[in-house]
């Protein structure tokens, strides 16, 4: 196992809520996270980063000290560095330097499974290489394994530039008609009237527990982070008859790099199209309020302020103080608590999805020739049946149904509107 030493860095001069101590914790779990093994953490405050190290002299001289007598293999910051910093960081250090942005890729690169991750994580990878191909420091030249050499990372290594160019370019049409299907597939839906309701949320905040307990999916779950990075949709019916998509999403993070939120901006388009969105909250977290923060942020750039949006306050099953559930209220509106692992309130979730997203649906008096025994299992596939009655004559049905699927019929004359 891989043997890693911890930068926690706190930039004085960055106004933001997180303390060192929240950072040094999500730099953990994100190396928790990679499978490997954690030494110590070095903290360290800085009023702002200097042009060669990022941090001082003698704090890259205390670190290089700590990794020998540690026999440390990696040294990871919390913060993002540039390329010549890292060389000198790693001429003075003696071991693979590595940041944030590179951790994080790693991860990605992990748990990518559909060719559409895979896609995403290699041109991040890619886009995030090319700057630092000029003077190679330990961690590009270094052929073994390990954090930050995994996915199409090491092959990369041995390309020129104008090659890997043509491979971004060449991963960027990819993922641009990858965008065209889904506008594709979303018109069909909404030709359907069938509405998406999009899950989103901080990374580990419980999303695809939520969607295996409402849907039945088997999405892979873990208390990990980013352990779902592939999108998934799924169709649920509502107790109103109604049809509609969930949508399973990428996690955010505090300070997720542009150059990610740029590779998924194919998967995040989900979100902008969304009917309605439930963004899960992990309140079980210390940063509840940071991570909403977070969220928030991502929303905003994504320019869906005005999207309908639930917040479902997750994992209630872990509080030990459950007053200060009510002061979450308060403070999330429109919220809801549950615990997607043991079910606990997901029948008022589903209840306010359905009384927010209602509208395309409406209650219709048919009649239908004896015949049409077809279109009643439609019905009750597509709709909900309150009331049928069958006579000699002819069968009167009353249901909520997609208001576009009654147009249709009415206007192939399969059915007479009662």
């Amino acid at each position: 196992m891989e043997r890693t030493l911890l930068v926690s860095i706190k930039l004085e001069s960055k106004k933001e809520s997180w303390s060192l101590e929240d950072i040094a914790r999500e730099l953990k779990e994100l190396v928790i996270s990679c499978g490997a093994e954690i030494v110590d953490n070095i903290y360290c405050r800085l009023n702002k980063p200097t042009a060669n190290l990022f941090i001082g002299q003698g704090k890259a001289k205390e670190i290089a000290l700590r990794c020998g007598q540690e026999n440390i293999d990696t040294v990871i910051f919390s913060c993002d560095i540039s390329g010549t910093q890292q060389r000198n960081l790693e001429e003075i250090i003696g071991k693979k330097t590595i940041d944030r942005t590179q951790l994080i890729l790693d991860i990605f690169a992990k748990h990518a499974l559909s060719p559409e991750g895979k896609a995403q994580v290699e041109l991040a990878q890619l886009e995030y290489l090319l700057p630092r191909l000029v003077g190679k420091g330990i961690m590009l030249s270094r052929l073994g394994g390990g954090i930050g050499t995994r996915g199409p990372g090491e092959k990369k290594l041995e390309v020129d530039r104008r090659k890997i160019k043509r491979r971004i370019d060449k991963l960027r049409q990819y993922l641009k008609d990858l965008t065209r299907h889904r506008r594709i597939m979303r018109k069909k839906r909404k030709e359907e009237n069938i509405s998406t309701v999009a899950l989103v949320g901080y990374t580990n905040a419980g999303k695809s527990t939520l969607l295996n307990s409402l849907t039945g999916a088997n999405q892979l779950v873990d208390d990990a982070l980013f352990t779902t990075l592939d999108p998934l949709a799924k169709s649920l019916k509502l107790s109103n008859g109604q049809k509609i998509v969930l949508l399973d999403t990428v996690g955010f993070l505090y300070d997720l790099p542009h150059t990610l939120i740029e590779a998924f901006k194919a998967t995040l388009e989900e979100v902008k199209e969304a009917d309605l969105i439930v963004h899960v909250l992990d309140v079980s977290s210390p940063l509840v309020y940071e991570h909403q923060q977070v969220v928030s942020s991502v929303l905003k750039e994504l320019a869906v302020e005005e999207t309908p949006l639930i917040t479902a306050l997750n994992k209630i099953d872990l509080l030990l103080d459950k007053d200060i559930l009510e002061r979450y209220k308060k403070d999330f509106p429109c919220s809801i608590a549950i615990s997607a692992k043991t079910g606990e309130n997901l029948e008022l979730l589903l209840k306010e999805i359905e009384n927010k997203i209602s509208s395309n649906l409406t209650f219709f008096k048919l009649k239908l020739p004896l015949n049409r025994m077809d279109l009643v299992d439609l019905f009750y596939r597509e709709g909900k049946v309150k009331k049928i009655l069958f006579s000699e004559k002819e069968i009167k049905i009353e249901a909520n149904l997609p208001t576009s699927l009654v147009s249709k019929l009415l206007k192939t004359k399969e059915l007479e509107q009662n």
